[in-house]
């Protein structure tokens, strides 16, 4: 991501870089090599082992494999679906797109009740914090989670807005120097209000005199509060306790021993987010967590756990009892969901709120989710020498063959030396993905929430894609704060 200097504004406009789209070899990737590679050998065999007729015979076979390697469906090569297609049909023939809570039988003490790969997380209770925290055995991470609350950011000056900007960079900078922050998730979502803090507001500062005009606003915050919504953001934290195995024998080993480890990243995490001007809560308890995954699979109840502070606090009851998952829907117990990826942003400059058309649209019940994987330098800088290297032996490549440069390409060059740039100067290197899970009651109504998040998407300067064959998975990684991957 690069910056330019705004004349007349404190606000610096920032650039993202382009998603790359660089092949194995002449832009190229490997299934469209192989599938190519086939179709090249079944020609040849045929030209120098009989001629026309044996050319006429394997047309099949090379007619089809030119197919699979060039003709794009859905902005994709149809190779690339291959893959897709069968382990839809797998989960299919197994019987994993249904989800049913077997009531009789319960899960064992400490799981969660989610359906897929999430049903093998574990959740663990920091006995110093008291925090819940989730623990993965399969990708050994540990995740803690936090409320934040802020202001709102597009009422804010442009000196406070960069300003503010600058303090979030140095939040981020904090993840990639620890080394064993596998992921920092932000998770925003809206829910529907349950007027409790309009209530509470009229109980501590309204004139109860039973007057017309006290009644008449009394039954107004009764009816208007619970229809109207609110936003919460959590930050989510993720221990790769691989990369901190030895801290973590030297804290006593296990899960406690991770847990120690992670107690001193949260401490460094707010100690950043309150130097950002960002007010943390304490870390979310096991009870919470549930409430937030409960309130996700069943938007229906989530205003009524919220007025009832001491229901649905259990993680091992807090996942769905229904799951039934389609090609590009996700039906849960209240609600039909849908899980959009951004899969561009923004290629030319824009200031900080661009997202403010996707985050303030109003009536949608959505999440959404900024995934934040932090590279090591040594990481980035290999990274970074081996994309170098790919791009200059292809550009030469074309250039042997007579095929034209593409400004694309060039301009993906680019952002891989201005990547160079950053980390030269010292900055940290993350890589974002952007998830955006919509909700509606019905299926027409989460049409409409989709084309209309969509529709602000364009407003924003960012490209959405529809996700398919994967909405179980990705609705995890989207609407819940575990830092799950897609």
């Amino acid at each position: 991501m690069t910056s330019s200097n705004a004349p007349g504004t404190e606000l610096v406009p920032v650039k993202f870089s382009r998603l790359t789209r660089r092949g194995v070899l002449l832009g190229l990737s490997l299934s469209q090599l192989v599938t190519l590679g086939v179709g090249v050998v079944s020609l040849v065999w045929a030209f120098y082992a009989g001629g026309g007729i044996l050319i006429a015979i394997t047309a099949p076979i090379w007619v089809l494999a030119a197919a699979l390697t060039w003709i794009p469906l859905s902005g994709r090569p149809i190779v690339e679906w291959v893959p897709v297609g069968f382990w839809w049909i797998w989960k299919t023939t197994g019987g994993q797109l249904l989800y049913r809570r077997r009531i009789v039988k319960p899960r064992p003490a400490g799981t969660l009740a989610l359906p897929g790969d999430a049903a093998r997380l574990r959740e663990y209770r920091d006995s110093s914090t008291g925090a819940g925290m989730i623990h993965d055995p399969s990708a050994a991470t540990l995740t803690a989670v936090i409320s934040v609350t802020h202001p709102a950011f597009v009422l804010l000056d442009p000196g406070e807005q960069e300003r503010r900007v600058t303090s979030w960079s140095r939040v981020l900078a904090t993840a990639c120097r620890s080394g064993r922050v596998s992921m920092l998730q932000v998770l925003e979502r809206t829910l529907p209000d349950s007027g409790t803090g309009l209530a509470e507001w009229w109980s501590t500062h309204g004139t109860h005199d039973s007057s017309w005009a006290s009644t008449t606003y009394s039954e107004l915050i009764d009816r208007a509060g619970p229809a109207g919504e609110r936003h919460a953001t959590t930050l989510s934290l993720s221990l790769d306790m691989k990369a901190a195995a030895r801290q973590i024998r030297t804290a006593g080993g296990g899960i406690r021993g991770g847990a120690a480890v992670l107690r001193q990243e949260m401490n460094t995490l707010v100690a950043a987010l309150r130097s950002a001007d960002l007010a943390p809560s304490a870390w979310l308890t096991c009870g919470q967590i549930a409430v937030i995954l409960r309130s996700a699979y069943d938007p229906a109840v989530a205003a009524t756990l919220e007025r009832h502070g001491e229901l649905g606090q259990n993680l091992a009851t807090a996942g769905p009892v229904a799951v039934n998952e389609s090609w590009n829907r996700l039906r849960t117990d209240s609600a039909h969901h849908a899980v959009l990826w951004i899969s561009e942003w923004p290629r030319s400059m824009v200031y900080p709120g661009f997202l403010a058309p996707i985050l303030l649209s109003n009536g949608i019940q959505r999440s959404f989710s900024l995934l934040c994987t932090p590279m090591r330098s040594d990481q980035a800088a290999r990274d970074i020498r081996k994309k170098k290297t790919e791009y200059i032996s292809d550009a030469a490549q074309r250039q042997k063959i007579g095929q034209i440069e593409d400004a694309s390409q060039t301009a993906e060059y680019h952002d891989v030396l201005q990547q160079e740039a950053d980390l030269t100067a010292g900055h940290g290197v993350l890589r974002y993905t952007g998830l955006i899970s919509v909700s509606a009651t019905t299926n027409d109504d989460l049409d409409a929430a989709v084309a209309a998040i969509e529709q602000a998407a364009i407003q924003a300067s960012c490209e959405t894609r529809l996700l398919v064959g994967q909405q179980a998975q990705a609705f995890t990684a989207a609407a819940l704060p575990l830092c799950r991957v897609v």
